[in-house]
């Protein structure tokens, strides 16, 4: 069977309808691995369209095609077998196999080209569902409004007016009118948003100098393409010469830039204290759980050299970057979660050390909640002992991507658990290196979503990245930075790193929507974290002898940390930055730190019950199938998985693309575990669109209960699947809820944000006073005038916790 070049092993369904629309030709087949049935595999044909049939193993190994009720069916031993005996008419397929589409050599390699990108049709105007209100139509996936437009006059173009110029051009015409004329209206939209950008930058120029005649071409009644090149030319003047006229602003008024500084360093200074604030109302409320968590994740790939003894600069976020400052970088996070690679010590030795470094400016001994290795990769997660009682559900696990997924010199490892009533997902993992492995990198980061095992058994079908509440991944991603080593250098003795980002291969895929969908980062203002000599950071090490000759690895941020959060909850990232202390490794550790808000355990209560209504529901799935699909909901609020009926509408109004429908009658009614309102706005449904042939997920999603909350709401989402965007999905939601039930409380984290903070004073936070500058915070909270302030910041504060806040600004400064 290696050698069948019909079967493509794992590939997507994606991929395969691709190859077989590709194609077009009815008879088509291909074999691959099922995504629904662990060891069965699904034959897709081509017919007009994509018919998908699973292929499903008894316990003896026999494999059978599930085929049209009525046929008899056939028992094979090997899928050779099955292939030949359905090479035949009248088998129950919809048309026997004929020609099998062969594999790529590898869809994981550069020159590969990947998967590849067809081209987007327009999108037909489409009518809500009875029922839905009036509403913009649901996305397609790459296309857009306008698009549309230029490829609908260039159908027309090629179906109606090319044989009137080729007849001109017979005639002796030299020049093809209808095809300038069709080129005219298809730049018409471009042309008004050159226009627009145009006026707009102008604007911004004479803010900094006084142009004596206007840098935009005279409008005139007719759109043509020289006219449109003018323009653009005039564009690439202006934005060229912006910069330089506002350096030269800055550079004769240096105030400004003075200004910007003391208004930075006021914000540092603001935030700081309202993470304080936060602190103290924590350690002050009246609730037996808490809101919110602080979390430590740091990655580190240790280069297979031994750590220093010392670490607290990492665990402390000390260093470069956005740090925390120095009034609250001692006090001690929550949860920490530190995640290497190339790690030379075993699991005991670095979990020892890891705790040995915490205890040493904390003065707590954290329990460990788990640790996962996988070769020379650790994850080790650590808790509060205070907190651990919160901790359940501890899973770990580990993906190997090395050497076509079989050797762990590459891969991931993962911890994840439930604390309280919130689930955690940590993931370390080190990807291929190379300058020219992105698609490579790209197909590691799939490969673990889908195949690493964590979390909750029942959402085995959701990839990793919709599992958990709060999604935490960092490591040696290597991603490198397609620019030359000197530019490189430059630019990092300038600290211009956002624009070193644009040549960042990672935010380049993130922006393509091909690696990374919907997880965030904070913006890096550290240096590239590789290659440094060892011993020091004054320089980069980017040559790399070895036998093979000599090999360039430009200066990088290899090492990342992301996250990945359900709508509507609470994460902020506080840090982001690496340390410029320890020397070991030729990369620097990197560590970022969060507040996240949690919910509480459930607690069962009698009386009246809720329910959740799906009124009406509709989805765009990208597919060359006409199969029949389901809706299932999954949610740590109900008891077990529910299922819709089938689709009730299905219309095709753009190739490769279907629009379901679902009415109220087709969808389940859903029945909360409990019926609180202050529960279900913390809760969240997980939605898989599936096909009722194969049981494969098209498409899953994650909305929000909060925000459905009222008489009759409507929710609007995108749909992914192992990591790509696969359609989009809306429909309109009733939450009941008996009246007694309908109250709720104010989350801590909800009110002492650095927002709601500039929202209460906005003075004291733009404007802080210029002594303030030199002072730590403590001394000017600790004057009368800064106490009295303290209820100003929208609080209620009692004289108790306002000198508790004093307290704790005060210890937090100078140590305890």
């Amino acid at each position: 069977m290696a050698t069948a070049a019909w079967y493509h092993r794992d590939i997507s369904r994606v991929h395969a309808e691709d190859l077989l629309a590709r194609a077009g030709r009815d008879g088509s087949y291909l074999v691959r691995d099922s995504e629904s049935v662990p060891g069965a595999y699904a034959l897709c044909l081509f017919q007009r369209h994509v018919h998908t049939y699973r292929i499903l193993p008894d316990a003896d190994g026999v494999l059978a095609v599930q085929t049209t009720q009525g046929v008899q069916v056939n028992c094979f031993r090997t899928l050779e077998d099955l292939i030949l005996g359905y090479q035949h008419p009248h088998k129950g397929l919809i048309t026997p196999l004929l020609y099998p589409i062969p594999r790529d050599v590898d869809t994981g390699d550069e020159s590969s080209g990947g998967h590849v990108l067809l081209l987007s049709l327009p999108v037909a105007n489409t009518t809500p569902l009875t029922g839905l209100p009036t509403k913009p139509a649901l996305h397609y996936p790459f296309l857009e409004n306008t698009a549309g437009e230029v490829i609908g006059l260039l159908n027309e173009y090629l179906f109606s007016e090319l044989p009137l110029d080729i007849e001109s051009v017979l005639k002796g015409a030299t020049t093809l009118s209808h095809l300038k004329s069709t080129l005219s209206a298809a730049c018409q939209g471009l042309n008004s948003e050159i226009d627009l950008t145009l006026s707009n930058l102008e604007t911004l120029a004479k803010v900094f100098d006084h142009p004596s005649c206007t840098l935009t071409p005279t409008k005139g009644p007719d759109m043509e393409i020289e006219s449109l090149l003018c323009k653009i030319s005039a564009l690439v003047s202006l934005l060229s010469s912006l910069e330089k006229k506002v350096c030269l602003f800055m550079l004769t008024k240096p105030l400004g830039a003075v200004q910007v500084t003391q208004t930075l360093t006021a914000s540092q200074k603001c935030d700081s204290f309202c993470k304080l604030l936060q602190l103290m109302k924590t350690r002050h409320s009246q609730q037996s759980e808490p809101d919110m968590v602080s979390v430590f994740v740091g990655t580190w790939n240790m280069g297979g050299s031994p750590p220093p003894r010392g670490l607290q600069s990492w665990a402390t976020c000390c260093g470069l970057g956005h740090t925390p400052d120095e009034s609250i970088a001692l006090l001690p996070h929550d949860i920490y979660a530190f995640g290497s690679q190339e790690n030379p010590q075993g699991e005991r030795e670095w979990t020892e050390h890891i705790k040995a470094t915490l205890r040493s400016y904390t003065h707590i001994d954290f329990k460990q909640v788990a640790v996962q290795s996988l070769w020379n990769m650790r994850l080790a997660v650590f808790v509060k002992p205070q907190l651990e009682s919160r901790v359940s559900h501890v899973t770990s696990g580990s993906v190997k991507t090395g050497l076509g997924n079989t050797l762990g010199n590459k891969g991931a490892v993962g911890v994840s658990f439930l604390f309280n009533g919130t689930s955690f997902g940590f993931v370390n993992c080190h990807l291929t290196s190379g300058s020219e492995k992105v698609l490579r990198r790209n197909q590691n980061f799939v490969d673990i979503l889908r195949l690493l095992s964590l979390g909750d058994k029942q959402l085995a079908a959701f990839d990793i990245s919709l599992r958990f509440t709060h999604l935490f991944w960092c490591g040696d991603l290597n991603y490198r930075l397609d620019l030359d080593v000197q530019d490189i250098l430059k630019h990092v003795s300038k600290r211009e790193f956002e624009e070193l980002m644009c040549a960042d291969q990672l935010t380049q895929e993130r922006h393509r929507r091909k690696a990374f969908l919907n997880f965030k980062e904070e913006k890096i203002t550290f240096p590239p974290t590789y290659r440094y000599e060892r011993g020091s950071r004054d320089c980069y090490l980017w040559q790399k002898y070895k036998t093979s000759g000599v090999r360039v690895n430009v200066p990088s941020w290899c090492d990342r940390i992301l996250w990945k959060s359900y709508p509507e909850t609470h994460n902020i990232c506080t840090a982001y930055g690496c340390t410029d202390d320890i020397f070991t490794s030729d990369h620097s550790p990197v560590f970022a730190t969060f507040q996240v808000g949690v919910t509480s355990s459930p607690r069962s209560k009698s009386g009246a019950k809720s329910w959740i209504e799906l009124e009406v529901i509709e989805a765009i799935v990208k597919t060359s199938s006409k199969a029949r699909f389901f809706i299932e909901f999954h949610s740590s609020c109900l008891e077990e998985p529910r299922r819709s009926s089938e689709n009730d509408s299905q219309s095709c109004d753009v190739p490769r693309f279907l629009k379901l429908g679902w009415s109220f009658k087709q969808l389940p009614k859903l029945l909360p575990l409990l019926s609180d309102m202050d529960y279900l706005q913390d809760q969240h449904l997980l939605l898989s669109v599936k096909s009722c042939d194969g049981f494969e997920s098209y498409g899953e999603c994650c909305v929000a209960l909060r925000s459905l909350t009222g008489v009759s709401e409507q929710f609007e989402t995108f749909l992914s699947h192992r990591g790509e965007e696969m359609g989009s999905i809306r429909g309109r939601v009733r939450i009941h809820v008996p009246k007694e039930r309908r109250g709720t409380r104010r989350k801590i984290y909800g009110e002492t944000t650095s927002a709601s903070f500039s929202k209460s004073w906005p003075c004291l936070h733009c404007h802080f006073p210029p002594s303030f500058q030199s002072l730590k915070v403590t001394a000017f909270f600790n004057s009368p005038v800064g106490l009295t302030l303290l209820p100003l910041f929208g609080f209620s504060m009692t004289p108790g916790l306002a000198l508790h806040c004093w307290y704790l600004l005060i210890t937090s400064s100078f140590g305890s």
